[in-house]
């Protein structure tokens, strides 16, 4: 008869400790710092969300105001919030987390703090070819459709004379301040040659404004949206790995021209389908990855607390264009101009030499 040996229990692999600043929840490592940020961020913005539909001509108590998006309240409160308020908050919404993903993206891709969808030419694109639709088309053009292709058309240009994002980043960030130019000339050309009717029909399409919004551009932005946000947060590894070297990027196994094409793609698409609901919001894509990095510090690329902070941003800028002076409405791009400037002036004169983000 033959013994058998008692089997040995299976040696439990060595716990792995999180990099410092980061814990582990299941199988997912996740920056404390950014969970907090983006909680908070989740917050902040419930809050704006609720003053934006409680305030305005009709002052509505902001409890009863968010009880009147879920169809309770006084007939009043659901005329007031659900047909005139909330459609543009939620415009408002989708295009801040837009302007805030595309400018994260395309600062991360350019390695430049200074990168976004103004400076880089594609929302005077996008104006240009809307403009264009109103303006000097025979036949009636959506002008969504057109300031996408404009957006799109800009990105290849910028892309194509600049020969690419990456060891050439401050070569695409002339290139498409010249082309942005060239386009800005365009605008202003078919505006002074159109009639005053029409011109006054294009003028939303130039300075950014969430009074025009229209259903159907707002649910492609959030169709695009669905698309684009979590694509981002996939891309996180190439992402961070972007912001390197090309030796470096190329030694972590990453694919340097698929993950630029990947980047470029969605940071075009957001900021395209923006300018096709709002025209062009300036200021928003440049101050909210900065303001996302200084919450975050240093880690992973924000990509959701800058989209978060888009929302916020635009949010307040059109809360303050249709409160501050009323009944006089100030549209949301002069409000992101006026803030914005200074702020980009401190950016430059603030800047060091090492402008990788």
């Amino acid at each position: 008869m033959t013994a058998t040996l008692p089997r040995r229990p299976a040696a439990r692999p060595p716990a792995v400790a999180a990099p410092p600043g980061h814990s582990m929840l299941g199988p997912v490592l996740v920056h404390r710092r950014g969970l907090v940020t983006v909680v908070g961020l989740l917050v902040v913005l419930g809050a704006v969300v609720a003053i934006s539909l409680a305030v305005g001509s009709v002052r509505i108590d902001p409890l009863r105001a968010v009880g009147a998006v879920f169809g309770t309240g006084t007939p009043r409160d659901l005329l007031v919030v659900g047909q005139l308020r909330l459609p543009r908050v939620e415009a408002g919404l989708a295009v801040g987390i837009a302007l805030g993903l595309s400018g994260c993206l395309m600062q991360t891709l350019a390695r430049n703090r200074l990168a976004t969808p103004e400076t880089t030419g594609l929302n005077n694109g996008a104006t240009a070819f809307a403009v264009a639709s109103v303006v000097s088309v025979p036949m009636s053009l959506a002008p969504p459709a057109m300031a996408l292709t404009g957006a799109a058309t800009a990105a290849a240009l910028t892309l194509g004379l600049s020969g690419g994002a990456g060891p050439r980043g401050y070569r695409f960030l002339v290139v498409g301040l010249g082309l942005g130019a060239v386009f800005g000339a365009v605008t202003n050309l078919l505006l002074a040659r159109a009639d005053i009717d029409t011109a006054n029909a294009a003028m939303p399409w130039t300075v950014g404004t969430l009074n025009t919004t229209t259903g159907p551009a707002v649910r492609l932005l959030e169709l695009g949206l669905l698309v684009g946000l979590p694509t981002a947060m996939l891309l996180g590894r190439w992402l961070r790995a972007l912001r390197f070297p090309d030796a470096v990027a190329t030694g972590l196994g990453v694919p340097l021209g698929r993950a630029r094409i990947a980047v470029l793609l969605t940071s075009v698409g957001a900021a395209g389908l923006s300018v096709a609901v709002a025209g062009p919001l300036g200021m928003v894509a440049l101050a909210a990855p900065e303001a996302a990095r200084r919450l975050t510090g240093p880690g992973p690329v924000p990509v959701v607390a800058s989209a978060l902070t888009g929302a916020v941003f635009t949010l307040l800028a059109d809360l303050v264009g249709r409160t501050a002076f009323a009944p006089l409405e100030i549209p949301a791009g002069l409000v992101t101009a006026v803030v914005g400037g200074p702020y980009l002036l401190w950016l430059l004169l603030t800047t060091r030499t090492r402008t990788t983000p």
